[in-house]
C-alpha cells in the first residue's frame, strides 16, 4: 500500500472576495504520477502553487508527510516545479543550468559540532549529480550546448534535470508541454512517465489536456470551479465518469436525458435499453451516457433507434458522424463509411451504457449541434416524414 505523502486538508483560497478554491479535501500518495485536469479557472494551478509554497491558502493546512508546512518558504520545501515557461539561463550551457542549484547550496559542515557551519556541496559531488541526472533525461553529450542550440523537448528536459538533481520528494508540473508541437507533446508524455518512474518520487502535473491525463496518471483529479468533481484512476475517469461535467471533459460523449426504470434497465427516447447499472430509484430521471465509440451502425431495420446523418468528417482512422435523433445530436465514431443524409440504425451493447445521477451540469452537454470550429457550421437535419417519425420510435 502507497505511503501518503501530502494532504490538503479543508483548503480554501479567494482572491479579491472570489472564492478560487472550495473546500478541497485532496491526498498524494508517495511515488504517485497525480494530474490535476480541468478547463482554465477551475484552481487547478492555484492548488499546485499552495503546494509549492508560492500560494498561502486562505484557509486549511496543507500537511507534507505529517507535519503542517502552511508557513514553510517554498525553497525550505522538498518540492520543486517545473513551470511552462522553462527559463533557463541563456548564457550557461546545458551543464551549469542543472548544476545551478546544487551550486547556490549550503549544507552543515560535518567536521562542526555545532552545526552552525554552512559548506558548499563538493565539485565532485555535483559533477556526479548532474551526470547522472543527464542521463535519466537523455542527454547526455549536450552539457556545452547552450539553450538556443536545444528543441523545445530537449529544453523542457533540462528544466526537469534541473529540478530533480536536488532530489526533491515531489516536482510539481504546471502545463510544462503546452508550448510544444503536437508530435513533441505525445513523445513527451511517454518520456516524463518513464522519467517520474525511473527517479521513483512523486509528480502533480496540471494541464486541461485530458489526453495527457489519461496517458501519463496514476491518479487524476477532475476539477471544476474550484472544487473537486471526481478522483479515480484514468480507467475509472472515462469508463464510470460521476457527472455530465467529466463525461464531456474526459472525452467525447454523448449525454442524453434517461429515466432509471429499474435495475439493469435504463429508457431513452420512450424505449428501454438493458444496461450494467443499478442502485437508483425506480423511475428515477438520470444522465446517460454513451461514448461515440461504443456506437454500432446497423441497417434501419435492426436499429434500437433511428436517425439521419447531418455531417461526416474523416479523420484518418476513423470518421467522426453526427446523427441527428429527434433534434438531438449524437456524435459516432466509425471506420464505416456512411454518407450525409442518410437513414441509420445504431445498437449499443449494455456495457455501453453509463448511468449517472443528475446534477448542476445535467442538461449543459452531449448535444453535437456545434461539435467543434474545425467542422463545417451544421444544418439542421431535413425534417422527417410522418412515416419516418414513426420509424424513429419502433
Amino acid at each position: 500500500m502507497s505511503k501518503e505523502l501530502i494532504r490538503l486538508r479543508n483548503v480554501c483560497m479567494a482572491f479579491d472576495d472570489e472564492l478560487v478554491l472550495d473546500n478541497i479535501n485532496l491526498y498524494f500518495n508517495d511515488k504517485e504520477f497525480l494530474t490535476l485536469l480541468g478547463p482554465s479557472g477551475c484552481g487547478k494551478s492555484t492548488t499546485l502553487r499552495i503546494i509549492g509554497g508560492f500560494t498561502t491558502p486562505t484557509s486549511g493546512d496543507v500537511i507534507f508527510d505529517g507535519v503542517r508546512i502552511n508557513d514553510i518558504p517554498p525553497y525550505q520545501r522538498q518540492v520543486n516545479t517545473v513551470f511552462q515557461k522553462y527559463a533557463l539561463f541563456p548564457h550557461l550551457n546545458v551543464y551549469e543550468n542543472v548544476a545551478f542549484g546544487l551550486r547556490m547550496q549550503r549544507l552543515p559542515d560535518p567536521n562542526d559540532p555545532t552545526g552552525k557551519k554552512k559548506v558548499k556541496i563538493p565539485e565532485e559531488e555535483i559533477h556526479q549529480r548532474v551526470m547522472e541526472m543527464l542521463e535519466v533525461v537523455s542527454l547526455k553529450g549536450f552539457e556545452h550546448r547552450k539553450p538556443e542550440a536545444l528543441s523545445g523537448g530537449q529544453q523542457q528536459r533540462v528544466a526537469i534535470a534541473r529540478a530533480l538533481v536536488n532530489r526533491p520528494k515531489v516536482l510539481l508540473l504546471d502545463e510544462p508541454l503546452a508550448a510544444l508541437d503536437l508530435k513533441l507533446r505525445k513523445d513527451m508524455q511517454i518520456e516524463l512517465k518513464r522519467i517520474q518512474q525511473q527517479v521513483g518520487i512523486t509528480f502533480i502535473y496540471v494541464t486541461h489536456d485530458q489526453e495527457e491525463a489519461l496517458t501519463m496518471s496514476d491518479t487524476i483529479v477532475v476539477m471544476d470551479k474550484g472544487s473537486i468533481q471526481q478522483i479515480g484512476t484514468p480507467e475509472d475517469i472515462y469508463n464510470e465518469p460521476k457527472n455530465a461535467f467529466v463525461a464531456d471533459f474526459i472525452g467525447e460523449s454523448n449525454i442524453i436525458d434517461g429515466i432509471m426504470v429499474r435495475d439493469n434497465e435504463v429508457q431513452m427516447y420512450g424505449k428501454k435499453f438493458p444496461c450494467l447499472d443499478g442502485g437508483f430509484a425506480p423511475n428515477e430521471p438520470v444522465d446517460v451516457v454513451i461514448r461515440p465509440e461504443d456506437i454500432d451502425i446497423v441497417p434501419v431495420s435492426q436499429g434500437q433507434l433511428i436517425g439521419t446523418v447531418t455531417s461526416v468528417t474523416f479523420k484518418g482512422m476513423q470518421y467522426d458522424i453526427i446523427v441527428d435523433f429527434k433534434g438531438f445530436k449524437w456524435l459516432i465514431q466509425t471506420t464505416d463509411h456512411c454518407p450525409e443524409g442518410e437513414r441509420i440504425g445504431i445498437k449499443i451493447d449494455p456495457d455501453g451504457i453509463h448511468v449517472m445521477k443528475k446534477s448542476k451540469y445535467s442538461g449543459m452537454f452531449g448535444d453535437y449541434s456545434s461539435f467543434s470550429e474545425e467542422y463545417d457550421e451544421m444544418g439542421d437535419a431535413t425534417l422527417a416524414s410522418d412515416e419516418e417519425d414513426s420509424a424513429d420510435e419502433e
